[in-house]
């Protein structure tokens, strides 16, 4: 059974003003009313990112809608004459069929080094291809909002002194060395950068090789907090399409 539209919106305003406290201006609130309503986009699901202020449709929650709207197919094929596999340039057309009589809806979708978060340097054809099916979705679905995985590489966000966490007191998560501990500093870069937890954790149990950040050792949690606070203030965009990988779909109730 379909959930209720405006448990939807209800849920996605909840979790807007705890996951990014300083950016759910009443502009940004009003948009999200707008994207729960008539689209059904959530943001429990990865469907939706704010960044920098502005709302950004994933790869995975346009996959998600298209279902819903039981999308007749998705034909991708990459545009030969300008692509250059030695230059890690890509091209691509996609077109997407709502229904079997559809004449489809056309999207390109370009990728080089130049234009692309150093996450996924080397991985330049599969961004190529994820673009031109967001944007064949966009417009099949009538989405004007730009997504995710269409940003190029961004510098580094200015912080929102609204959303600066400071950080804690002595006695309170920092050992006798001054520096906070491992857990203590993951959640500190969790809420500056306002980050997905549960996308974080699986992310890093991928980057630890491990089954649960749990079980990896503390040389190797270490390395993913370095890591990950290095990609946060190089190139957060960036660091945002790779959590988004992670997300997992769920599948629809009968």
């Amino acid at each position: 059974m379909r959930r209720p539209l405006n448990s939807l919106r209800r849920k996605n305003l909840r979790l807007a003003k705890i996951r990014w406290p300083g950016g759910a201006e009443r502009l940004n609130l009003e948009a999200l009313r707008s994207l729960s309503d008539h689209f059904g986009l959530s943001i429990a699901l990865g469907d939706l990112i704010l960044l920098d202020g502005r709302w950004y449709v994933t790869h995975a929650g346009l996959l998600r809608l298209a279902r819903r709207g039981r999308c007749s197919g998705i034909r991708v094929q990459a545009v030969r004459e300008f692509c250059d596999a030695a230059a890690s340039r890509w091209v691509f057309k996609a077109t997407v069929y709502k229904s079997a009589h559809s004449k489809g809806f056309v999207g390109f979708g370009d990728a080089e080094p130049s234009n692309v978060s150093s996450l996924v340097r080397g991985a330049e054809m599969r961004v190529a291809e994820t673009r031109a099916v967001n944007r064949a979705l966009r417009k099949a679905y009538g989405i004007g909002l730009c997504s995710v995985e269409e940003l190029g590489s961004l510098a580094a966000p200015v912080e929102n002194t609204r959303t600066r966490e400071k950080v804690p007191a002595a006695g309170k998560g920092i050992p006798s060395n001054g520096q906070p501990r491992l857990r203590d500093r993951l959640c500190q870069l969790i809420r500056q950068y306002q980050l997905d937890p549960t996308l974080v954790k699986r992310y890093a149990a991928d980057f630890c090789g491990t089954e649960t950040l749990r079980e990896a050792s503390r040389d190797l949690v270490e390395g993913f907090v370095n890591h990950l606070a290095e990609s946060a203030a190089k190139d957060r965009a960036g660091l945002l399409c790779q959590l988004n990988s992670y997300a997992q779909p769920q599948e629809a109730k009968p």
